[in-house]
């Protein structure tokens, strides 16, 4: 019964960091982070040894599903173009969404500022994995440098989120237009 108690606590947990640093920041306090998962300091502490542990693995549970939405499907028969912008209307219909507040990792390395900080670790890894997939994508489409479009693609992405995010710009079509340039210049069919 206790591992039971223990895994419902730590659900409770991460389910309220995924929510609160992605709404609030990750400065949010840990009296904050407890009450809202109605869990006490001291259960918080068992489970993890500091909240950074707890945003790191608060990142890592939301890492699957936002690599299953922004997953390039290998069954997915359209062309490299189609699926890379693909990627980018989803951006753009998250973006509308009143509770949009940016990419959740992205947000976490700005805020942190520190590349070895937990949950900065987890956040890298998963912004690499978007970036590796528009590299693999821009290779197959016949990009005469994969690699810096690839880059070039995450810079977009990142910095339409991050701004549609904070609300100093709404999307409509202009992620997928300045991807679709960006594809043209670098000779993607």
């Amino acid at each position: 019964m206790a591992s039971t108690d223990k895994t419902s606590t730590r659900d409770r947990l991460l389910d309220a960091a995924m929510e609160l640093f992605y709404r609030e920041g990750v400065s949010i306090g840990v009296e904050a982070l407890c009450r809202a998962a109605g869990v006490s300091k001291r259960s918080m502490y068992q489970l993890y040894a500091s909240k950074d542990e707890v945003l790191a693995a608060s990142l890592e549970r939301r890492a699957p599903e936002y690599a299953r939405r922004l997953a390039l499907d290998p069954d997915d028969t359209r062309p490299p173009r189609a699926r890379i912008l693909h990627i980018f209307e989803l951006l753009e219909q998250a973006s509308t969404k009143d509770d949009y507040c940016g990419c959740p990792f992205l947000s976490a390395m700005v805020e942190l500022k520190n590349p070895e900080h937990p949950a900065s670790v987890v956040a890298l890894r998963v912004k690499g994995a978007l970036t590796e997939a528009f590299r693999v994508e821009a290779e197959r489409g016949g990009a005469r440098d994969p690699q810096l479009l690839a880059r070039q693609l995450t810079l977009v992405f990142d910095g339409a989120s991050a701004r549609a995010g904070a609300k100093a710009e709404t999307l409509d079509g202009l992620t997928t237009t300045t991807a679709t340039a960006l594809l043209d210049a670098a000779g993607v069919a």
